[in-house]
């Protein structure tokens, strides 16, 4: 999955060894799993050359990883691609 965090959400992470995002539009700080028990067990971090992009390498818990109910959130394909 793909999603926004902040340095907030960052050292979330980080304590809790769990992955931590900030949806904008909840404007709150969100833990996988909260409402649907599908964990993201956080196992490292990852920064781009920048420093403008971070890889969670997480252990899924529970079966899903998106909100669709899907094992991933890019399950669409582009037709006719490039």
């Amino acid at each position: 999955m793909q999603a926004w965090i902040n340095r907030e959400a960052l050292a979330t992470a980080v304590a809790g060894k769990r992955a931590v995002d900030w949806p904008r539009a909840r404007k709150k700080l969100w833990r996988k799993g909260e409402e649907s028990g599908d964990v993201q067990k956080l196992i490292k971090i990852r920064l781009d050359s920048d420093g403008d992009a971070i890889f969670y390498r997480v252990e899924q818990i529970g079966g899903i990883a998106c909100h669709t109910g899907r094992a991933h959130c890019f399950y669409q394909r582009l037709e006719n691609e490039a």
